[in-house]
């Protein structure tokens, strides 16, 4: 004879909760570095900050190519949490399905102007 106490549980939704929340983590933290690694670049360089200083930061191929690592981690970042927010908000599938995809044209959009911005495309 098989006995269940409590009331079994009906888990539904997309069962994202702990990879999100460690992409956000993960993405939070390398935007936190960048920043300081920036940040470090400007306050020991001696006289005023100007374009040429900016364009000479950015200037190093590794410099490119981190700061776009940068960059993709931001719109990842950007992309779950609006989407959880769609989500957890907007009930009517049509509208969701619709912010999720203006979400996503947007943000690659964003990656197409990043990539134009540091390459000069």
């Amino acid at each position: 004879m098989s006995v269940n106490y409590g009331s079994k549980r009906i888990v539904v939704g997309a069962h994202y909760g702990l990879r999100d929340w460690l992409s956000q983590r993960i993405t939070g933290g390398l935007m936190a570095l960048f920043t300081i690694i920036l940040l470090a670049q400007l306050i020991f360089t001696r006289g005023p900050i100007g374009y040429d200083l900016w364009a000479g930061i950015f200037a190093a191929q590794w410099m490119k190519v981190l700061t776009f690592s940068v960059i993709a981690a931001l719109l990842y970042h950007v992309w779950v949490g609006m989407r959880d927010v769609w989500m957890d908000y907007v009930q009517p599938v049509g509208i969701r399905l619709a912010l999720q995809i203006f979400t996503i044209v947007w943000l690659v959009g964003c990656a197409g102007w990043a990539i134009q911005v540091l390459w000069k495309i």
